[in-house]
């Protein structure tokens, strides 16, 4: 009876343990977990999610453009930018003429996007930080993206409200929610459709959209109540602020 209860011990904590690192990627553990594990797979990332490119360039880039397309120099922030995805869907766009600050948490993901968008280095900026406190004036960016990453944060809400807080007036938020079977073992971090959408509606956003994309995200688009205002590209250092 030892034997099989310590047998049966073992298979759990194997099940909590791929539950934690692999399903949940360490988020109920914290970000400097979440952070290390994507450091560790950062050198095989874009090999295991392998990226279309055409299929990016059509559900991101393209619509993204287009909806910026009337903004002479528009400013875009990517949280949770990982190995550059967006950033690249973007500024293949011949449309695109902005600026792209890319964020994330991990150090070698940030190495990545680095070497992965070196032909666009002078329209890039990389920054290493937490999403939870965006160092950054109000009303500063024309665009801000999250993709595939709410699920990966202690609090997706409070991140949330960051991203709202950090786009201007008017301006454009793309962000992805969790779905499919296993966002039903991630509590607390994603959320069922209809409650995902509710969740936007309490933000000053209006025009929330939320569209079936993947097996395993939904992709909602949203713009930001007020009086549109995009501006010219400012210095990063004019931008920045002290993370609270």
């Amino acid at each position: 009876m030892v034997w099989v209860a310590l047998v049966l011990g073992l298979i759990l904590l194997g099940l909590l343990l791929y539950w934690q690192l692999v399903i949940a990627e360490g988020t109920y553990l914290g970000p400097r977990v979440v952070a290390l594990l994507y450091d560790w797979s950062a050198w095989a990332y874009e090999r295991i999610k392998q990226f279309d490119v055409g299929y990016e360039q059509w559900f991101l880039g393209l619509p993204l453009a287009r909806a910026l397309e009337l903004i002479p120099a528009p400013l875009v922030l990517d949280v949770a930018t990982g190995t550059g995805r967006l950033p690249r869907a973007l500024l293949r766009q011949p449309a695109f003429r902005g600026h792209i600050i890319g964020l994330d948490l991990s150090r070698r993901m940030l190495r990545e996007a680095v070497r992965r968008t070196a032909q666009f280095a002078d329209r890039l900026t990389f920054v290493w930080q937490d999403a939870r406190h965006l160092p950054f004036d109000d009303d500063t960016f024309d665009a801000v993206t999250c993709l595939e990453a709410l699920e990966f944060t202690p609090d997706p809400r409070a991140v949330l409200a960051e991203l709202v807080r950090v786009l201007r007036p008017g301006g454009v938020l793309l962000v992805t929610n969790r779905v499919g079977r296993d966002a039903k073992l991630l509590p607390g971090r994603a959320f069922p459709r209809d409650e995902f959408e509710h969740l936007l509606r309490a933000f000053p956003l209006d025009e929330v959209k939320v569209d079936r994309w993947q097996v395993d995200y939904d992709l909602a688009w949203a713009v930001k109540a007020g009086e549109p205002r995009g501006g010219s590209i400012r210095p990063l250092v004019e931008i920045m602020r002290c993370p609270a």
